[in-house]
Parts: structure tokens; C-alpha cells; sequence
């Protein structure tokens, strides 16, 4: 154990309970989940805190959006932080790197607490109301066809839901190629140079200290700083935002969807590049709708309307939750088959 994680709330785990617990830690990007507790990291330590899982009220993912909203010039990529309310109304936020690793422990709180409520507070009052919305609209008596192509859309996205992390690892990916793609050379030539200084005031730094100089300390925590700061804001060159492994983990993701899909024992009625079940729900919906009757023509119309999404329009908290994920499967591909 580098470091013992600290107790955020009121119950506190013994030393040596503390180090049984860690022991059969299950590692979520800088969380962690034990029998006895949640684990969150701190802006630069993983699992440095702990919450037993009877103080856990709530917790829920918070997106960000980066620049570029819902157009198609912008970066679409966006921040992940899980956020935990504890004890009487506390609450402790921490960033995910990778969207899906925030994913997987949400969905191990849902299978293995399920007392844990995984949405903020707000977002069960939207999702309750448009639940009461949609069942006020009128039903559209949908055509023999439009009903089997709603079924056999909800057979694929169940089949989908079997192993979620290979769509999420699509969105993952599109994402960060997004990112990426759009990084501009100045912004990276400007972090190299700022990275560099920041290493060689810390070394700098570093030989002050045992120099005995009265500023070592200061060199090594600016130029710390400095480093940290471009390396986190994904500024400073290196293998994980690079195009070549941003175009490698793309594809990957799309091979591992393919050869998925492939499992199954109909033709998969998206392209491998989109096989998510957020993409087969809005499928079904423009069918239900009354927009489409077979799935070829639903998805044209799905695309047509992400299409439509800029950063002029207003959409609800639910769009934009949807939109986040599957749009940049879209974006990477420009809309192509």
C-alpha cells in the first residue's frame, strides 16, 4: 500500500480492514470498488479516499462538454467525473480519464448495490417526466411492417445490452479520435514548450534543493505545476493523443464491434461503426413515431437528425445525454456506411 486511503465520511475502517479491503480491490480508472467501500481518487492520486457503502447516498455521472457542442466543426469530446453524495448532503467529485471506465463502475453499483440510486436527483425528476410525457402522447397504430421492424430492432439492442462495454468502447474511442483530430499544432507545438520548461525548472528545482539554494523549492513546484497542467489538458506529445493511436484504438473498436455483432443470428441492422444501443433506441423511436417503417430508412433519418443538432440548437438535458454519446460515432465516420 503506497499510500492509506483516507476516510471522506463518518465511519472509519480499521488498519488492518482497511488493508483486507484494498486487497481485493476492483480498479475502475482512479476508483475503486471493496466489499466494505467505494474508493475515489484525488485530482492526481488514485483511490485516495474511502466511503463506506452505508454512508454512499447517491451516485451519478457528470458530463462536460468540451468545445464545439453538437457541431460538427467543434471537438465533441467532453469531461467524465463520477460524482458520490455521502452522509448529510456531502459530496465528492472525481475526473475519469476514460468514459468508460466511469461506466463499468456504474454499472457495478447497479448490479451489486442496487439500494444505490446511479442518477443525480434531478435527473430522475426529468427522466420521470418525460416518461409522463411520452405516455400522454397519442400511439400511432403502427403498420404490420414498422411493428416487426421494431422487433426485431429491440432483439438487436438486447443482444447489444449482453455486453455494453463493446459499444461504450466505440463512443470511447470516437470521442478521443474526435479530440484528436482537431488538436491544433500550435496548441501542441505551445504545450511541448511549456512542458519542457516545466521539467527543467522542477530539475532545476531538484538541484537547488541540494545545493542548498533558497528557491530549489519554488523551481520544483512551478515547474511541477507547469508539467502537470499541459500533460492534463492533453497539450504534451505523447502515445495517447497521438492520431496514429487515436486512428489504431478507433479501429479497434470498430473490429471488436464487428466481430461482436457477428455473433449474432440475424443481420445486424446497423453498420459495426454504430452498432450502440442509444442508436438502435432512437431507430425504433422515429419507427413508433410514425417517420420510417424499416430500419434502413430509420437510420438514414437518425442521421439526418444528428445532422441537424449545431450549437444553435436547444435541446433537452435527455437529447444532450444521448447526443454525447453517439454523435461522435457519426462525426468520425462523416455520416458514411
Amino acid at each position: 500500500m503506497l499510500l492509506p486511503s483516507s476516510p471522506l465520511g463518518n465511519q472509519i475502517l480499521q488498519k488492518d480492514e482497511l488493508a483486507a479491503d484494498r486487497a481485493g480491490l476492483r480498479k475502475f480508472g482512479p476508483c475503486g470498488a471493496g466489499a466494505r467501500a467505494l474508493y475515489i481518487g484525488s485530482k492526481y492520486i488514485s483511490i485516495r479516499y474511502y466511503i463506506v457503502w452505508g454512508e454512499v447516498r447517491r451516485v451519478f455521472k457528470r458530463v462536460a462538454m468540451s468545445a464545439g457542442g453538437f457541431s460538427g466543426r467543434g471537438v465533441f469530446g467532453s469531461m467524465a467525473y463520477l460524482v458520490v453524495q455521502y452522509g448529510n448532503g456531502r459530496e465528492k467529485e472525481c475526473y475519469f480519464k476514460m468514459e468508460n471506465e466511469l461506466d463499468a463502475l456504474l454499472d457495478m453499483i447497479r448490479k451489486e448495490h442496487p439500494a444505490v440510486p446511479t442518477h443525480s436527483a434531478e435527473a430522475e425528476k426529468r427522466l420521470a417526466a418525460a416518461e409522463a410525457e411520452r405516455r400522454k402522447r397519442p400511439q400511432i397504430r403502427l403498420t404490420p411492417e414498422a411493428e416487426q421492424t421494431v422487433q426485431y430492432l429491440e432483439r438487436a439492442e438486447a443482444f447489444l445490452q449482453k455486453e455494453p462495454a463493446v459499444y461504450r468502447d466505440l463512443t470511447v474511442s470516437a470521442k478521443q479520435k474526435r479530440i484528436v483530430d482537431n488538436m491544433k499544432p500550435q496548441a501542441i507545438a505551445a504545450g511541448t514548450i511549456v512542458g519542457i520548461a516545466g521539467i527543467l525548472a522542477a530539475v532545476y528545482g531538484v538541484y537547488g534543493l541540494l545545493a542548498g539554494t533558497g528557491t530549489g523549492m519554488y523551481f520544483l513546484l512551478g515547474g511541477g505545476v507547469l508539467f502537470f497542467f499541459v500533460f492534463s489538458a492533453n497539450l504534451f506529445p505523447g502515445k495517447y493523443n497521438s492520431r496514429k493511436y487515436a486512428d489504431a484504438e478507433w479501429n479497434r473498436a470498430v473490429e471488436k464491434s464487428r466481430q461482436y455483432i457477428a455473433g449474432w443470428k440475424e443481420p445486424f441492422p446497423v453498420p459495426a461503426q454504430y452498432a450502440h444501443a442509444l442508436v438502435l433506441e432512437r431507430m425504433m423511436r422515429v419507427i413508433r413515431d410514425g417517420r420510417a417503417e424499416e430500419a434502413g430508412y430509420a437510420l438514414a433519418i437518425v442521421k439526418s437528425d444528428l445532422r441537424a443538432l449545431n450549437a444553435d440548437v436547444k435541446v433537452t438535458q435527455e437529447e444532450h445525454d444521448e447526443v454525447v454519446e453517439i454523435k461522435p460515432l457519426f462525426l468520425v465516420c462523416d455520416y458514411e456506411d
